[in-house]
């Protein structure tokens, strides 16, 4: 029986700030970075995983995720969804990780980031890449893997089952579908605050000629400049061209309304994170407030019981889980339930180190197996940072191409991790050439 040896603990970190990459009205010069964790096996493969942060959030990170060593070391490497579900019920059910939380923030985030490296390492025995092989699994032993405390006045044991049962029919036909067409992306690249306008523009169009549907735009940082911006992006997109925006957050209830009221001329398709991730009545409010403009938010929604929340007061119609914000696939299979259940389609975040190459995976998951549609259903694409990764995200004419590797797609190169080590990687001991 082969065993997990050892966990390695990696402070990586890139500095897009130096670009501007990246930035946006509440983080103006993050430096994207991981928490990479390894899990080291006696026989092989080892398994990766990673929390995403934008720099010194590594710092606490990595130290949260080094505290779960005793949880991991010494046990049996998961192969199914059986380990894999007592592997997260233990790690959710550490009390001194609790008391921090409960299932929230930086605690929350470092069992998602060892759960995923488990599931990487659970497929790359599989010899499957992740999508496959969690929809290989059958509908009762993905309910399996969910915690249903806390769900239950909105989604049963019983109800979720059904979901699964009535997604079975097709798996073969839409696994087809993803490995000929791949999955819709769309470009949050032209759209940083920090870009000049000419910026703007070459990158706006560069995402039409590459096939993209959507683009999304930063906003918050001034009216009067969100309106020419968007403006321009309208006029160079034209009108059939989505054109979402993103507030990560910035506004106050009667805030975003005022000032999307003002941008709504230039027919944005979303308003994304338009107030803090935790007032789900303020949601609710804004999305009455604005429709037909929808209101998209999620990669800083803590957990489980917030988009239950969310969903039930009808506080978001785009719900954007993101792979490395909660506890982990089996939390976020919790929510692609609780998204099948209500009706609303998931649009992952993706904006981030890794995050990419982690998302595709859930999403073409949910396809197969758990929604069955692809209807209005779209990925976020950010075109950096894909090259450190051993199987990296790719899309072309605008679509995610399915990955075929096995695992999780969260391994980086060996020179990635020598290069960007923090803070004795030569990225960050060396001075940046002018």
């Amino acid at each position: 029986m082969a065993t997990i040896v050892g966990m390695e603990v990696l402070d990586v970190r890139f500095p897009t700030s130096r670009e501007l990459d990246g930035s946006d009205a509440m983080n103006p010069d993050p430096d994207y970075s991981a928490a990479y964790v390894v899990l080291h096996t006696d026989g092989g493969p080892d398994g990766y995983g990673l929390a995403f942060t934008i720099g010194r959030g590594n710092d606490v990170q990595a130290a949260a995720i080094r505290a779960l060593a005793p949880h991991v070391v010494g046990r049996a490497v998961p192969e199914d969804a059986q380990a894999l579900g007592d592997l997260s019920r233990e790690l959710v059910g550490d009390s001194q990780f609790r008391w921090l939380g409960p299932e929230k923030g930086v605690a929350h985030m470092a069992i998602g980031a060892v759960v995923n490296a488990a599931w990487d390492l659970a497929a790359r025995r599989a010899g499957l890449p992740l999508w496959k092989f969690a929809a290989s699994m059958t509908p009762e032993e993905l309910v399996s893997l969910v915690d249903f405390r806390y769900l239950s006045d909105a989604l049963t044991e019983a109800e979720a089952l059904g979901i699964l049962r009535a997604a079975e029919p097709g798996r073969v036909e839409r696994i087809a579908k993803l490995e000929a067409e791949g999955y819709r992306a769309y470009s949050t690249s032209p759209g940083w605050l920090g870009y000049s306008d000419a910026k703007l523009v070459r990158l706006a169009e560069q995402a039409v000629a590459d096939g993209f549907e959507m683009i999304k735009l930063k906003v918050g940082g001034d009216v009067a400049d969100d309106v020419r911006r968007l403006k321009l992006a309208r006029e160079t997109v034209g009108p059939d061209i989505r054109v979402a925006v993103d507030a990560n957050q910035r506004w106050d209830v009667e805030a975003a309304i005022a000032w999307m009221t003002e941008l709504a001329p230039f027919d944005p398709y979303w308003i994304e994170e338009p107030t803090s991730p935790d007032d789900v009545l303020g949601h609710a409010a804004i999305a009455k407030a604005l429709a037909p403009i929808k209101v998209a938010t999620g990669e800083h929604v803590q957990n489980r019981v917030m988009f239950k929340q969310l969903l039930q007061a009808g506080g978001l119609s785009v719900l954007q889980l993101d792979a490395a914000r909660v506890g982990g696939v089996n939390e976020n299979l919790a929510i692609l339930l609780l998204a099948a259940k209500f009706g609303v389609p998931v649009c992952p975040h993706a904006g981030g180190v890794g995050l990419c190459e982690l998302v595709r995976h859930l999403s073409m998951f949910d396809f197969v197996a758990v929604s069955g549609d692809d209807t209005d259903r779209t990925i976020e694409w950010v075109d950096h940072l894909h090259e450190h990764f051993t199987d990296p995200a790719v899309v072309r004419g605008g679509r995610y191409l399915a990955p075929t590797a096995p695992g999780f797609s969260a391994r980086m190169h060996d020179a990635t991790l020598r290069r960007f080590r923090f803070p004795d990687g030569p990225e960050w001991t060396e001075t940046p050439s002018e």
